[in-house]
């Protein structure tokens, strides 16, 4: 079932603190945010779910302010990526336009989501992952964009080769050389096969659709990690060619 089954109100649900909880109090327009999933996954796992996804319209809204401009393309991604069903588009765009306004900065979402999905560094990485499509949506990458999503990597823990890994598997021209495969793979072209297939199978398994189900995730980022083992695997091919092993 898709997160956007009932995003906002019900007479039951899951209450949610911190900046996220008051940023859904004010668009749901209650002392506390409340929602309700139904038949998607356990008490905590839905808490955490609904407190991702409303983190994901947070950070998205205050990086489409940081080259100073909110394109429509950017808007339309979001709706495309998370398939807003039309009967919730009053909703997000509620909190979407409360967040790029709100006195909270980027930094208190980001760090959060980072407490609620502490040591699962590949479900952070999804949601890096879809931000990055957002900002590239206009097929331009601004440096304050990309300076953005870093500092946000970096609360959640990454360090700058991780962000490097994640932003190569983005095709945008001048951020980001979408003819390394190495880069994907996060591993130097003067790596060894062993080292390569090790970095390919980490990721995987990482990334991999069931596991990420497992944790909770909604289903439109178990959609992304699929597109991530697809990307994660041509990088892996295309280097295998490349040394005569394909």
């Amino acid at each position: 079932m898709s997160i956007w089954g009932t995003i906002l109100g019900g007479a039951a649900g899951f209450a949610i603190g911190g900046p996220i909880g008051a940023l859904v109090g004010l668009a749901a327009g209650h002392a506390v945010g409340r929602f309700r999933l139904e038949g998607m996954c356990g008490p905590g796992d839905a808490t955490k779910s609904i407190a991702f996804t409303i983190g994901v319209i947070a950070l998205a809204a205050k990086m489409a302010r940081a080259d100073g401009v909110v394109k429509r393309v950017e808007v339309d991604t979001f709706k495309r990526l998370f398939r807003v069903p039309p009967e919730e588009l009053d909703n997000v765009g509620r909190v979407f336009d409360l967040a790029r306004r709100d006195t909270h900065g980027f930094e208190e979402y980001a760090r959060q989501i980072a407490a609620l999905f502490e040591n699962r560094h590949a479900v952070l990485e999804e949601l890096l992952d879809s931000l990055l499509m957002i900002a590239e949506a206009d097929d331009e990458l601004h440096e304050t964009e990309v300076e953005y999503l870093r500092s946000v990597a970096h609360i959640f823990g990454f360090a700058d080769a991780d962000f490097d890994r994640i932003l190569a598997g983005h095709h945008v021209a001048g951020t980001a050389d979408e003819t390394n495969p190495y880069g994907v793979l996060g591993v130097s072209r003067t790596a060894t096969d062993d080292e390569v297939k090790a970095a390919h199978r980490r990721l995987v398994r990482e990334h991999h659709p069931d596991r990420l189900i497992a944790q909770g995730l909604p289903q439109e980022f178990i959609d992304l990690a699929t597109q991530k083992v697809a990307t994660i695997n041509a990088a892996y091919d295309r280097v295998a060619k490349e040394r005569g092993r394909g």
